[in-house]
């Protein structure tokens, strides 16, 4: 069974948001149509409490997309974003949400940053994806939503350590770093995913 997983497609990450992501708006359409040709549809969605430790603002002397460790882990401090219950981590109004069937939260705890719709950075908790998709049967999923080069490129990783079987639409996703995303895309097909765009048949 496939299933298509869309990350974080929400209002922050848009044209106009606190960490926009350029044209990620322009993608929504080819979502959109995405959704028809899948059985089972999963959105995720940034979830951070105002006191989260990736925002820089959090960190006294520190700027905007500085990386710091934390607690052993490299960390990009971002600008506040995807608040919890703001309009800034609603998803875009002209996602289609009525075929999404469950929504994963993540960057919850305060202490470590989300990236993947798997696991925090530091895959100490699960968010019960895998699990999910497991108990419905899904062997293959296909992955689009923003950013390319975070969380969409991260949870393409950590579905192929929980052994799926991985597509990602360049197409039907945005990058912040376009050179990131090249080595994100090395990495997820040097672990058997494929890039593939979304137009091509599968």
């Amino acid at each position: 069974m496939k299933a298509l997983i869309i990350i974080d497609m929400q209002n922050d990450f848009m044209p106009g948001g606190s960490l926009a992501v350029p044209g990620g708006d322009q993608i929504i359409p080819l979502i959109n149509s995405l959704q028809e040709k899948f059985d089972l549809v999963i959105a995720t969605q940034d979830w951070h409490p105002d006191n989260h430790s990736s925002f820089a603002e959090n960190h006294t002397g520190k700027s905007e997309f500085e990386q710091i460790n934390l607690d052993g882990i490299q960390q990009v401090l971002w600008p506040v974003h995807c608040i919890q219950t703001t309009s800034g981590a609603d998803f875009h109004p002209h996602l289609n949400v009525s075929r999404i069937e469950a929504i994963f939260r993540k960057g919850t705890d305060p202490k470590i940053d989300s990236y993947s719709g798997f696991y925090d950075n530091a895959h100490k908790k699960s968010t019960g994806l895998s699990g999910y998709l497991k108990g419905k049967g899904v062997t293959s999923l296909y992955f689009c939503g923003l950013a390319a080069d975070y969380c969409v490129s991260y949870s393409a990783l950590d579905a192929l350590t929980e052994g799926f079987k991985v597509t990602l639409y360049e197409d039907a996703t945005r990058a912040i770093d376009h050179n990131k995303f090249e080595e994100m895309k090395t990495q997820i097909i040097a672990g058997g995913g494929r890039i593939k765009y979304a137009e091509e048949k599968f």
